[in-house]
């Protein structure tokens, strides 16, 4: 193909659903949760970089994570953005987190945002950021 400079590019198959179908794969697999099941869908070497910039390497690790940060916590996945790139794919899955605190009181509507690169079929990298600091905060009374 030629872009509008004359330059010859390469390109390859549109990709995107598939990749944005493996992060589909790969959130619910975690919610279950299914951690070795959610390997699957991750290159090997992943970095897991969760909010408070806490690292992972697999997702038997986040979910001994989150048992300790919540009594049970499952994903409301409200959309897909998905970012076509050179050689690799941005998926990012946006919603609320929905659940129980470890003293078992309830909470919904905590936003998330999650960062996927997927690159030859697989998760290479995954960003996780959302609400439940401030969240806590807020319960505690601290609204700085």
């Amino acid at each position: 193909m030629t872009d509008e400079t004359g330059s010859t590019r390469v390109t390859r198959p549109d990709t995107t659903a598939q990749d944005a179908a493996i992060v589909t794969a790969y959130l619910e697999a975690s919610m279950v949760p299914d951690p070795e099941r959610a390997a699957t869908y991750m290159a090997p070497g992943i970095e897991i970089v969760f909010t408070g910039a806490r690292s992972f390497r697999h997702p038997r690790e986040v979910t001994a994570f989150n048992a300790g940060r919540y009594a049970w916590v499952k994903k409301h996945m409200e959309r897909l953005d998905v970012v076509p790139g050179d050689g690799m794919t941005t998926v990012y899955s946006l919603g609320t987190l929905y659940g129980a605190w470890p003293d078992g009181s309830p909470f919904e509507g905590n936003r998330y945002v999650d960062r996927f690169t997927v690159r030859d079929g697989l998760i290479v990298t995954m960003e996780v950021w959302n609400d439940s600091a401030e969240r806590i905060l807020t319960q505690r009374g601290i609204t700085a």
